[in-house]
């Protein structure tokens, strides 16, 4: 038997497994667009290896998007069968991929806390539990799960920096600006192409509205991000963002063109419809738009793609982004798709079902009520939502877009106790006033909390 780069042992005899797998882990740790052929190259070299099976079922579902499901399923099936005979830990991530393969996502992070309990080196279970508690907003327990596997780590170790830059985030997220940031720029200094420490410390440096440095930040590291997925876009994004708040919209709509949203790059071509992506594109065409600036053709793209993923609910964050694009380009009739698809999904089982109906779903309407105009309405859909719009994940950052939606459709209303209640919730969460914010400036000045 094998042992892996953490030490941990794996159901494999052979050096040439052991290593693709190991170049496998590091690729995803690291956002290494070329992760895929990582992976292929491992089943090629180990195809009776369970735990393999069981990472190309992780890394399909990492795509939270419908279609790739039954590869998944195909994947676990296979990792169920070939790990009869594997570890104890080996045989829990099988049981983590079906959980999350069957939409449990409850079930999953279990398995992989249960994982962490016994082996809190073992690094592919802390990055998908971070990952998935993510994106069910779920803050608290991101950094729970780091906190309690940290001491158990040392800067000796291959995957520390990836440890540093969750615990950033999931610092930064419950608001412990102070206490995120060493680690964030610890993990730079260790791996200097860690984009996710780098994406960790930007989301401190945006909360604190710190947007000189971090531009300078983002621009200073990009040259290592060269050979990164798509994580490297909300990077871009991120510097667009800066730039926003800086009222510089002809280089957000430059950054958004060239860095974010270039159709042309391989990237995109590859996959114009991943969910950060897009939610990178709609959340900055509909500040763009608040602030009066023309964003052109821009939306008609992000709808054709968003009238292919009707139905597809597994990304419950992405769904109120697709529905900008919708309704921005008038296509109302897809716009009830897209409703049906999400009333459809509530009514089935598992963590995002719920999810979907209490808080995308009204959103979702409401985003369309607040384009064509109908303000009012759009208040009264999205009003019960804000109190648990957490649930649908995403970053402070992220969800900022959600409730300029309602700030908007308030103000447009004339509901000032709805401006007011949302104004008070954003600032509730911002290191600096809201009248330094472009989207927020207007209203704060005029209810001057």
């Amino acid at each position: 038997m094998r042992h892996d780069a953490q030490g941990l042992p794996i159901s494999t005899d052979s050096a040439a497994a052991a290593a693709a797998f190991d170049h496998v882990v590091a690729g995803y740790l690291g956002y290494r667009a070329d992760t895929p052929q990582r992976l292929a190259a491992l089943l090629a070299v180990a195809p009776d290896f369970a735990l393999a099976h069981c990472l190309q079922g992780y890394m399909t579902m990492l795509a939270y998007k419908q279609s790739v499901v039954p590869a998944a399923r195909q994947a676990a099936a296979t990792a169920g069968r070939l790990g009869i005979d594997a570890t104890a830990r080996e045989q829990l991530h099988v049981a983590a991929l079906e959980a999350w393969v069957d939409g449990e996502l409850d079930a999953a992070l279990a398995a992989w806390e249960a994982i962490l309990r016994a082996h809190p080196h073992d690094v592919l279970a802390i990055r998908l539990s971070h990952f998935v508690n993510f994106w069910l907003g779920r803050a608290h327990d991101m950094a729970a799960s780091i906190e309690r596997v940290l001491p158990h780590w040392s800067p000796a170790m291959p995957g520390y920096s990836t440890v540093l830059a969750c615990r950033c985030f999931a610092q930064e997220e419950c608001g412990n600006y102070l206490a995120a940031e060493p680690d964030g720029r610890r993990a730079i200094e260790l791996s200097p192409g860690d984009l996710w420490a780098a994406h960790a410390v930007a989301h401190v440096l945006e909360m604190q509205g710190r947007r000189s440095e971090g531009i300078q930040w983002l621009t200073g590291l990009a040259p290592n991000w060269e050979g990164g997925n798509n994580l490297q876009h909300h990077l871009w994004w991120h510097c667009a963002l800066f730039r926003l708040e800086q009222r510089d919209f002809d280089e957000v709509l430059a950054l958004y063109d060239t860095r974010f949203r270039n159709l042309s790059a391989p990237l995109t071509v590859a996959a114009p419809d991943v969910y950060i992506d897009v939610q990178n594109a709609a959340s900055m065409l509909f500040r763009l738009e608040r602030q009066g600036v023309d964003v052109g053709d821009r939306w008609h793209e992000l709808a054709d793609h968003a009238e292919a993923r009707v139905g597809d609910c597994l990304s419950a964050f992405t769904l109120p982004h697709w529905m900008m694009a919708l309704a921005a380009t008038g296509r109302g009739e897809a716009a009830g798709r897209m409703i049906e698809g999400m009333r459809a999904f509530a009514s089935n089982r598992g963590t995002l079902a719920p999810i979907v109906r209490d808080y995308a779903l009204p959103i979702s309407q409401a985003v369309c009520a607040h384009r064509a105009g109908n303000h009012a309405e759009a208040v009264a859909l999205m009003r019960p939502a804000l109190g648990g719009m957490w649930r649908l994940g995403g970053s402070h950052a992220q969800q900022d877009v959600l409730e300029q939606v309602f700030l908007d459709a308030a103000a447009r209303a004339g509901q000032t106790d709805d401006v007011r209640l949302v104004l008070e919730r954003a600032a509730g969460r911002r290191a600096i006033p809201l009248e330094r914010m472009v989207g927020w400036h207007e209203a704060a000045h005029q209810f001057s909390l």
